[in-house]
């Protein structure tokens, strides 16, 4: 009897130190889904009673039982404080991407992380910007700091014998095909996890449908298998095939002449042959009226940070004012925000392509051949062809990548030499660059400006303190009125480049270009309201900007069609009367009659017809217009393409494939 009861007392004792020993599992499952949930709530904002948090519950899980069996392997204290030490570890990279968020309106990836050491420049800006999010991401650091409290009192540290290891390794393939089978029964649209998970890299999109973990998970798997989204090109079903009807009339395009055939027979490639393949089904676009109108001018195009129409005020920035409203006018004009923000900005503005996701497109591009960058084109017919940026001139790699789009290149470090600051004077920049290239020759000058950067307070930007003076009575909050405050340093900048060109003769023959990098993500949204004077009605309309195209003494031109970035080159290209293939950008002419598209990063698009939001799946039609799925198909394969075939331009260098490098 007394040996019975104490079999039973054994066997008691022994299934209590079996869920003793799993406790610290459990709390590696709360504390990591705790997370996932906090990073929910601070950021994305996504439903938690959504299929969303379920998948992303269910990778954390998998990871859960990882972290556990790294947590077991030695002694119960060395178990102990390794577990506090992963726990910090994953407090901290959820930490870091709620930072980055909040400043950027993104998340960033491993190859970003790993490529930009720079970023620790910006170490006020982290600062500032941790201190902006004390309380988001505290409870992110809750699991580590109650392990460090009290887990002795509430968990085991054990060290597991290799079976029970063997066990619970089934367990993380059991979590895993759970969150595999739920991807598999949710749809395939362009948003869907199914997507994101096999087919796509959109950094917002991926972490609201799978999760942080899972996302980061993927993101560093991806970068070790040099993976390109969309590995599969789409279906060219819906494009003409044969050789097209000869026109009643004699039409000009802007095409090169390529042999699209030969070239597909010489290849062996099948990627290769496939892009042949589609872009000889491209018409490419018609010359028109404004082809060569601004034929033989000289050219200043910039790309200005953080530029907006938000910024366009008689009273404070009246010279962006002036050009705005004496050349086109573009009434619905947007700046897409892609993966890696500035740079990104800058490739889209400066080739015509879309960026490959993952990586630093305009990087990966420094050893292509780039023949329709301007730089490149107009050095080809013998202007003098510079580039400046105020930052770091290897910022970005940019001083690979401006040298390869044509241009004599200078920044801070090599060249270019101004006051000290953050950050640093446009108009400083204007001042010690324009004498190195004005004159009566034919010239081309391209800059990418810093003034604008965040943030946008007065203690800890220069060029928003040292205007100051010109916004402080402005009705608006402090850090609307700095942003504006640092526009009108790039405003004196393009005042003092007008007097240059006219005191050099050169005003009448020189068309002035002005895009952004991305829209002022450095302000809140209810901050961009307040310089808007409305809400915000959806995210287009947070993209909605300004393109300045300007010569002296040139009739206003309004566009009231959608237009975007991916639009400049060609446009330019047409207006300058180059020779270029529109086939081979990603954007149009505006002034031909191919129809609008305006593409976002993650596959929205607005046409003349309406904006499709992507990540809903819903159409919002244009005023009177009554649009079918089909049409919403149809332009969504027609976005699928322009991002494959974009990416591909850039992985197989293809310019050089069906172009001489002159």
């Amino acid at each position: 009897m007394y040996y019975k009861k104490d079999l039973c007392c054994a066997w008691e004792s022994e299934a209590n130190m079996k869920i003793k020993n799993l406790s610290l599992l459990l709390y590696y499952v709360a504390a990591l889904s705790f997370m996932e949930i906090v990073f929910r709530l601070t950021t994305i904002r996504g439903n938690l009673f959504s299929g969303d948090l379920v998948r992303a519950v269910l990778f954390a899980c998998g990871f859960a039982v990882i972290f556990y069996l790294l947590s077991t392997i030695f002694g119960p204290k060395t178990n102990r404080r390794l577990t506090a030490v992963l726990l910090g570890l994953m407090a901290t990279v959820f930490a870091s991407q709620v930072i980055y968020y909040d400043m950027f309106t993104t998340f960033y990836t491993v190859y970003s992380a790993v490529k930009s050491p720079q970023v620790l420049e910006f170490w006020d800006q982290i600062v500032y910007a941790l201190s902006q999010n004390l309380l988001p991401i505290a409870p992110l650091y809750l699991p580590m700091a109650l392990l460090l409290a009290l887990g002795k009192r509430f968990l085991s540290f054990p060290k597991l014998h290799w079976r029970s290891r063997a066990v619970l390794l089934a367990t993380v393939l059991v979590f895993h095909g759970s969150g595999l089978a739920v991807i598999h029964a949710g749809g395939r649209e362009l948003s869907s996890a199914y997507s994101l998970y096999y087919q796509r890299s959109v950094p917002v999109q991926s972490m609201k449908r799978l999760g942080l973990i899972t996302s980061m998970r993927l993101d560093v798997q991806r970068l070790i298998s040099h993976w390109t989204p969309a590995m599969t090109p789409p279906p060219l079903d819906d494009l003409p095939t044969g050789p097209p009807e000869p026109p009643t009339e004699p039409v000009e395009r802007n095409v090169l002449e390529i042999d699209f055939a030969a070239l597909k027979e010489g290849t062996q490639d099948d990627t290769l042959k496939d892009m042949h393949e589609y872009f000889s089904l491209l018409p490419g676009t018609e010359k028109n009226e404004f082809t060569g109108k601004y034929q033989g001018y000289n050219l200043i195009f910039i790309t200005a940070e953080g530029f907006s129409h938000l910024a366009v005020r008689e009273d404070v920035t009246p010279t962006l004012y002036k050009l705005t409203n004496e050349g086109y006018h573009f009434a619905d004009f947007y700046t897409p925000l892609w993966g890696v923000s500035t740079t990104d900005g800058e490739y889209v503005a400066c080739t015509g392509l879309i960026p490959k996701a993952g990586v630093w497109s305009f990087d990966e591009s420094s050893e292509n051949f780039m023949p329709f960058a301007m730089g490149n084109q107009l050095k080809r017919l013998g202007y003098q062809t510079v580039a400046y940026h105020n930052h770091s001139y290897k910022y970005y790699g940019r001083q690979k990548t401006h040298p390869n789009m044509g241009y004599e290149y200078k920044g801070i470090g090599n060249g270019l030499e101004i006051t000290d600051a953050w950050p640093r004077s446009d108009l400083e920049m204007m001042q010690a660059s324009i004498p190195e290239y004005i004159g009566d020759h034919q010239f081309h000058a391209y800059y990418m400006t810093v003034s604008g950067h965040l943030n946008y307070t007065f203690g800890g930007n220069q060029m928003a303190y040292k205007n100051r003076q010109h916004v402080q009575d402005l009705p608006l909050s402090s850090s609307a009125q700095a942003y504006l405050a640092t526009q009108i340093e790039f405003d004196r900048a393009m005042e003092h480049l007008l007097a240059e060109l006219e005191a050099a003769g050169v005003a009448d023959n020189t068309l002035i270009a002005i895009s952004a990098d991305h829209y002022p993500y450095g302000l809140e949204e209810e901050e961009i309201e307040e310089l808007a004077g409305h809400e915000i009605p959806d995210k287009f309309e947070l993209y909605r900007n300004s393109f300045i195209l300007w010569a002296k003494d040139m009739e206003p031109v309004t566009i009231t069609e959608p237009v975007c970035s991916l639009d400049i080159i060609p446009t330019i290209s047409n207006l300058l009367g180059l020779e270029f293939d529109s086939r081979l950008l990603m954007g149009r002419d505006i002034h031909s009659n191919a129809d609008p598209l305006v593409i976002f990063a993650d596959g929205s698009f607005i046409t003349n017809r309406g904006k499709f939001d992507a990540d809903s799946g819903k159409f919002m039609p244009a005023a009177g217009d009554n649009v079918d799925q089909d049409y919403i198909n149809r332009i969504s394969d027609v976005v699928a393409r322009k991002f494959y075939y974009s990416a591909m331009i850039l992985d197989t260098d293809y310019y050089a494939q069906v172009l001489p490098q002159r």
